[in-house]
């Protein structure tokens, strides 16, 4: 199970470096060209990654392939070139694996441990909360005890800032993790950081009762806090980012979802090792050395069967639920949450969280991450459900198309997706105007 959730977490390229790296450790695994294998040719395709199947036939499992992806002959310069590539990249880690690994190492009660699950679930790109933390319960069924605690361990984890429900909230976080609760900085963001941004440091020193030159230190140590507190692990910083699975449209109009497994060598146990185990003229030592690593290899196949089945169910669930978006782009995304994929499914919703973490699907409309799909949203005046997402790319588009001598207040724009059928709060505008990186209107106007 370890191996499992190990191996269910991690990105494609790092996958990719596991399995080398198995392959060099562990002598009974080999690497086999699919072409010349007749029993891997000869596998149902419906059952051979089957769970199931792979339980009933655990004994006599041998010789077939774990992935049905189709690969290309390489010649040995070929060969030489690509592992070359894939070994001087280190696959980065993801946000949503920093702060799993932290939730793994804390001691709280089960209540608590499956909220902040959730809440990991449900940060964006910059670490902040996607909805209100009430919100969140309502639409999970989770009540607000272990909630609120499941949101204070989230927001003590590093890095300082993430589990934030915006700007100001992530850094106030910040300052707290710093020690600096009480602070003038923490007094300035909290009350007076529009009047920071335009610089008005005498109207802020009077209203806080302190000195310009006080207030001017305090913005500079501002300054250093992060507005972006996991842009470190922004998959933007790495170049080398590859699909799980491509989604495309077949010849009869139905969408496809397709594992990308060109990448991933095809893994089997080798017989003359397996024949070994079983002979008269092997010591005990020798034996238990190849038992040892033949369960080593068969549960490292049998992960990544889980895995890639795991992956793919759920872009059939995202296929299933996100039509719209496949059909015409990002502003009709719908609402979708793991949970409900995981009731589907009949899976952990901490399963789900930790397959579609740093995991891509290549759609029709550009690479995009795989928890991207899941988030939740409001119903537009004709019935329609939008995502948050859809609210967002709404808002981009807006703001786009202004005027930059007149640009759209955040009232303007509030007023604007009323319009479209999508009715929320000016706050809310707000919230995920910052969430873009859309200045206030009064930076954004022209003179």
């Amino acid at each position: 199970m370890r191996k499992s959730l190990e191996i269910l977490q991690v990105g494609t390229l790092e996958l990719s470096q596991i399995v080398r790296q198995a392959l060099e450790t562990n002598p009974v695994l080999e690497e086999y060209s699919e072409s010349l294998s007749l029993e891997a040719e000869a596998a149902d395709p419906d059952t051979a990654d089957s769970l199931e199947h792979l339980n009933e036939t655990d004994d006599d499992w041998r010789d077939y392939a774990i992935i049905n992806g189709q690969t290309s002959p390489w010649s040995v310069d070929d060969e030489e070139r690509r592992q070359h590539f894939y070994d001087s990249i280190v696959a980065p880690e993801t946000l949503q694996q920093h702060l799993q690994q932290q939730l793994d190492q804390s001691m709280v009660e089960p209540a608590v441990h499956q909220a902040a699950q959730a809440i990991l679930g449900n940060l964006d790109a910059r670490g902040f909360l996607d909805l209100p933390i009430k919100e969140l319960g309502n639409r999970l069924g989770l009540s607000a005890r272990p909630l609120d605690a499941a949101l204070a361990l989230v927001q003590s984890f590093h890095p300082p800032g993430v589990g934030a429900a915006g700007i100001i909230d992530s850094l106030r976080l910040q300052l707290e993790h710093s020690g600096h609760k009480h602070s003038l900085e923490y007094k300035i963001v909290s009350e007076h950081l529009e009047a920071l941004a335009r610089k008005h440091y005498s109207a802020i020193a009077r209203a806080l009762g302190t000195s310009e030159e006080r207030v001017a230190e305090a913005a500079a140590s501002i300054g250093h806090l992060s507005l972006n507190p996991a842009g470190e692990f922004e998959p933007t910083n790495s170049p080398h980012i590859l699909p799980d699975v491509v989604i495309e449209r077949e010849a009869n109009g139905r969408w496809l979802a397709q594992l990308t497994n060109e990448h991933l060598p095809n893994l089997r146990l080798n017989d003359f090792y397996k024949d070994m185990v079983g002979s008269s003229g092997v010591d005990g030592k020798t034996r238990q050395f190849l038992r040892d690593h033949i369960s080593d290899g068969r549960s490292l196949i049998r992960a990544i069967s889980l895995r890639q089945e795991t992956i793919l169910a759920i872009a059939h669930k995202i296929i299933e639920y996100q039509g719209p978006f496949l059909e015409k782009g990002p502003r009709h995304l719908r609402p979708l949450t793991m949970m409900s994929i995981a009731e589907e499914l009949n899976m952990h919703n901490a399963t789900i969280s930790r397959a579609v973490a740093g995991k891509y699907l290549l759609t029709p409309h550009g690479l995009m991450e795989m928890r991207g799909f899941f988030a939740v949203g409001y119903h537009t005046g004709d019935g329609e459900e939008v995502s948050n997402t859809g609210v967002r790319q709404a808002i981009q588009q807006l703001v786009t198309r202004e005027s930059p001598v007149k640009p759209l207040t955040d009232a303007a724009i509030t007023k604007q997706l009323a319009a479209q059928g999508i009715k929320i709060a000016r706050r809310t505008v707000a919230k995920y105007r910052e969430q873009l990186n859309i200045l206030p209107v009064h930076l954004r106007k022209s003179s």
